[in-house]
């Protein structure tokens, strides 16, 4: 080989092969031979924070990330792109509730692509205040959410969440002058009009001591639940609910009840 030859790129580095499912994760059939799209891992990033509040460290999403960025730097794949059967079958992150804790299920096209057990702070919160075999009143689910998601600023989601869940509680169909429901669409109004989040009244503010701020408490059932998740669902943007929040805390002490009255 003379001085002014160059030494010659190998087949691999040519023609890169791009970082498919299979070569990640244990799947198997169409998926594992697709390769990693960069909409897929931000389907997967979305879902994660849903659930979670966060992407996990190292988890399906953060993997999914960077075998997608190599594909889209080495140009196998473009930014817009999305896997056929990930696009059809969708990418899903659900959880599963246990004592003290809930078991996170990631699935890309119905093929599991993770799981592991995660706390649940919620359910934790409510289980060291409400006394052993009692059920959870919706004031301690509200208490809990204070604990949970205390230095979220209060938005008209969480507005309606409360106002639906001081009327269950209640069985009063309007809202109590000076109440937690009127104190968070106060605070969520107020807040409209600040700009810096350090500023703003926060769920831990209206939620503090919630059980004594109620004129009548009740054991969380599944059907409160479900009334007081609607109300955040429809009032929330993009149709999702905050974790830890409202919602998320009463749906929670709904299933501790359930499975209490099972034992």
């Amino acid at each position: 080989m003379s001085g002014h030859e160059q030494p010659r790129r190998t087949a691999a580095e040519e023609n890169p092969e791009p970082v498919k499912y299979g070569d990640v994760f244990p799947v198997a059939g169409e998926l594992g031979d697709k390769p990693v799209a960069p909409q897929d891992a931000a389907m997967m990033q979305t879902a994660e924070t849903r659930i979670l509040g966060q992407t996990q460290k190292g988890g399906p999403a953060a993997t999914m990330q960077a075998a997608a960025a190599f594909n889209e730097k080495a140009g196998l794949v473009s930014h817009t792109d999305v896997t056929n059967v990930a696009g059809q079958r969708g990418v899903t992150v659900t959880e599963t509730d246990v004592p003290g804790s809930r078991i996170i299920t990631e699935a890309v096209a119905g093929q599991v692509v993770g799981q592991y057990v995660a706390p649940t702070p919620a359910a934790a919160a409510m289980q060291t205040a409400a006394p052993a075999g009692a059920s959870i009143t919706m004031g301690e689910a509200l208490e809990a959410t204070a604990q949970t998601a205390g230095n979220k600023p209060v938005n008209q989601s969480d507005a309606a969440a409360i106002q639906a869940a001081e009327v269950r509680a209640t069985g009063v169909n309007a809202v109590t002058p000076g109440g937690l429901a009127a104190t968070a669409q106060s605070a969520a109004s107020y807040n409209e009009s600040i700009t810096k989040d350090a500023d703003k009244v926060k769920l831990a503010d209206v939620l503090a001591g919630a059980s004594a701020k109620l004129p009548s408490d009740k054991a969380v059932t599944r059907q409160d639940a479900e009334g007081v998740v609607g109300a955040e669902l429809r009032n929330n943007p993009n149709l999702s609910t905050y974790p830890g929040g409202v919602a998320a805390s009463v749906a929670a002490a709904a299933r501790l009840n359930e499975r209490s009255q099972q034992q």
